[in-house]
């Protein structure tokens, strides 16, 4: 199967659409557009949306709060080179403070070119003590990783680094 403009139309993308289209056609004829349209866009802060670009992504988490480079403060522990993209392991550690008055609330794992960017959102309190994370990500291509730490407070700062995935572990 191929698209109009010559990229080829896998069976995944085939099926998602057709479900969109036969989802979207249930709720018209139910007369439910309305209420399908309110909430998709009631979606919770957070909630990881399909197609969705990172920027959307950093707006929709974020809004147009300013991100401090996190450099000397949040350090982000990932491959250089993932010879397997479903399973990247990640580590970020915040050398910030993790008191009642002042601490790390949430830290983002967020990966640019999956189709949802946001891999994974922690949730801290002062008694972890230290604000330090490890998960495994799946990343669908070559992007760079972004690790977001929020404070209590509301402020934000960011690393990423830049993962290249191989395809069947070659290395290129």
């Amino acid at each position: 199967m191929s698209k109009s403009n010559g990229q080829k139309l896998t069976r995944r993308n085939f099926l998602q659409r057709l479900s969109a289209v036969g989802l979207t056609g249930v709720a018209v004829s139910l007369g439910l557009g309305s209420a399908v349209q309110t909430l998709a866009q009631s979606a919770p802060p957070g909630a990881p949306l399909p197609g969705e670009k990172v920027e959307e992504t950093m707006k929709r988490l974020f809004g147009g709060r300013s991100i401090s480079p996190g450099d000397g403060k949040v350090k982000l522990e990932a491959p250089h080179i993932a010879e397997n993209g479903s399973v990247v392991p990640v580590t970020v550690d915040a050398d910030l403070p993790m008191t009642p008055a002042k601490h790390v609330k949430s830290i983002y794992v967020i990966s640019d070119k999956n189709r949802r960017p946001l891999n994974a959102k922690f949730s801290l309190t002062p008694e972890a003590a230290r604000a330090s994370v490890a998960t495994n990500i799946r990343l669908a291509d070559t992007t760079d990783v972004r690790a977001v730490v929020e404070m209590n407070d509301g402020t934000l700062y960011m690393v990423k680094q830049e993962v290249k995935v191989t395809v069947g572990g070659c290395g290129g």
